[in-house]
């Protein structure tokens, strides 16, 4: 796998499927123009940028470029990196007919090409990591298997400016992003205070 520093922002469930096979990165998908409608996904993608950094990767048809402009428009602050799927001709597997433009989309296009298009949008392959944060350090830190793990769950997110809706391994992709442990402590010191 290779791991990126930057997030990765897709449209649907089965890019963020196929990418979540070659990338060890917090991958976001956009649920298609849901985005247009949903101001928390755009403030964590906001979070992201400012924090991170992004990379915009959508489909090559016209719905994709919506959804890249949107989000180009609306994030303005921090680090935006665009990467692109060539237009190759054909259909995914699992669809009966091809899209409207009748090209691969993102889940459809061979893993090198995808590999090509990431590292070449400006980013580089980070080879430092910093210890990662776990299910079990979300325990023993009160986040989790506790009887006010829900309600310091919903406090860190608003502190990290974070959908409130994030999923457990969404919300722990997000603190591996945002914070380090010392880092993270020391919020829920504050929050607990």
């Amino acid at each position: 796998m290779i791991h990126l520093e930057q997030a990765i922002i897709v449209e649907g469930k089965y890019d963020k499927i196929k990418l979540g096979q070659i990338f060890d990165a917090v991958i976001v998908a956009t649920e298609g123009f849901a985005i247009f409608s949903d101001p928390e996904k755009l403030e964590y993608l906001r979070t992201l940028a400012r924090t991170c950094g992004i990379i915009v990767f959508t489909d090559p048809d016209g719905a994709g470029l919506v959804i890249r402009n949107h989000i180009k428009s609306t994030v303005q602050e921090g680090k935006i990196y665009h990467a692109y799927v060539p237009d190759i001709p054909g259909k995914e597997k699992r669809k009966r007919t091809p899209g409207k433009a009748g090209l691969l989309g993102v889940e459809g296009v061979p893993n090198g090409l995808i590999i090509d298009a990431v590292l070449s949008c400006g980013i580089e392959e980070s080879h430092v990591q910093r210890e990662k944060i776990t299910k079990n350090d979300l325990f023993e830190l009160g986040l989790s298997g506790h009887p006010n793990s829900t309600g310091l769950r919903k406090a860190l997110a608003a502190r990290l400016r974070l959908p409130s809706n994030l999923s457990a391994n969404g919300l722990l992709d997000a603190i591996n992003l945002l914070c380090t442990r010392p880092e993270l402590e020391a919020i829920l010191a504050e929050l607990n205070s």
